[in-house]
């Protein structure tokens, strides 16, 4: 009896064992299944969103899709780790490259000089505006200056690599002579002109456009001061290469055609001259470029800036004008209370810039900026 028993509950513990392997395949197989289905569910709906975006991006306009421009990158050649030596020969080196015929419109480039944020951003963004492919922005701050572009900016990537500048220094020709040879390296720019945090523009672009391309000379001031802020910062030690004779002075904000950028950038020796002999009050960006231009291409100049600035008052500054001194009256007197030759015409505009302004004068200067829109 106790053997019958035994094999009875042998028998149960048998038919328990196998009942917990068959329930253990059967979850096994279950959870499987499901994993499986769920991945492909997961597969199925990513595929089922993304084609619902690309289906909502499809039934945009097809006009809106085209003339979207893509985000601006900055442009490849600003950054680079070329010695100053190295860009300003590869810069002459660019001299016969010609931008493809049909594929690119002259431009102006704009080169600023600063020492870190440009106050007047905003004014110049609405100058900019609605020309993308008629100009080049070249920026040189300060070395510590951080850059907070939108990417949105007309500013945005336009930085080139810097170096200190100390006013006065033969390092401002050299930031100048920087700023040229980047502009340079792309062979649509034409025309060159040299700006600072506190210029401002006058009129629009287009006017401006027009007025320095179709012009026949580059504007660049020379002239021989007599006095000691003038012939007397002459070092004798400059001669044979540089006589008295040649020595002149003008403002450093200059605007360049091409070939005589390329001339600019390209001299070696009388640069030299200059960085050993004009030094501590001889201000070398006032001599520099008037002396060689007069010297070697003075036909090539109409011998005048495009940048109005008031001298009036003494002293080595000009005078900076802030927001109380901005009013109609003296924005029409800078645009056309002058008279000079252009192409062998008097005209009465012969400023396109003007400067110094402090950044307070921005809010008057946008509101006179809009409404001569």
């Amino acid at each position: 009896m106790r053997s019958q028993n035994f094999r009875v509950q042998c028998y149960y513990v048998r038919l328990s064992h196998l009942f917990h392997l068959i329930s253990f395949v059967i979850g096994i197989s279950l959870g499987t299944v499901a994993c499986l289905y769920l991945k492909s569910f997961t597969t199925t709906l990513s595929a089922t969103i993304t084609m619902y975006h690309v289906s909502s991006s499809s039934s945009r306009p097809l006009q809106e899709l085209i003339t979207s421009p893509p985000r601006p990158r900055p442009p490849p050649c600003l950054v680079h780790n070329m010695s100053d030596e190295e860009l300003l020969a590869k810069a002459t080196n660019s001299a016969g490259e010609a931008s493809p015929q049909g594929e690119h419109s002259p431009k102006l480039a704009f080169l600023f000089l600063t020492h870190g944020p440009l106050p007047f951003s905003p004014l110049w963004e609405t100058f900019f505006r609605g020309s993308t492919g008629l100009y080049s922005i070249y920026v040189h701050p300060h070395p510590s200056h951080i850059d907070s572009w939108p990417q949105t900016s007309p500013f945005y990537g336009t930085r080139i690599p810097s170096k200190v500048v100390q006013w006065g220094s033969s390092t401002m020709v050299d930031a100048e002579r920087r700023l040229l040879a980047s502009a340079l390296l792309d062979p649509s720019n034409q025309r060159f002109v040299l700006l600072s945090e506190s210029c401002v523009p006058l009129f629009d672009f287009a006017t401006t456009y027009r007025y320095l391309m179709d012009s026949s000379r580059s504007f660049l001031s020379s002239y021989d001061d007599p006095r000691s802020a003038g012939r007397g910062r002459y070092n004798p030690r400059m001669q044979p290469a540089i006589n008295a004779t040649h020595w002149r002075k003008g403002s450093q904000w200059f605007e360049l055609d091409r070939d005589l950028a390329l001339r600019i950038v390209s001299d070696r020796k009388y640069y030299k001259v200059f960085e050993e002999h004009c030094r501590r009050r001889c201000y070398m960006d006032e001599h520099y470029i008037p002396t060689l231009v007069n010297m070697l291409w003075a036909e090539r100049s109409w011998n005048r800036s495009v940048t109005w600035v008031d001298w009036s008052r003494s002293g080595a500054h000009p005078r900076r004008f802030g927001r109380a001194d901005v009013t109609d009256g003296l924005l029409n007197r800078i645009k056309h209370g002058s008279r000079c030759i252009r192409d062998g015409n008097v005209t009465s505009v012969c400023y396109l810039f003007a400067r110094k302004f402090s950044p307070d004068a921005l809010e008057p200067l946008l509101k006179a900026q809009n409404s001569s829109v």
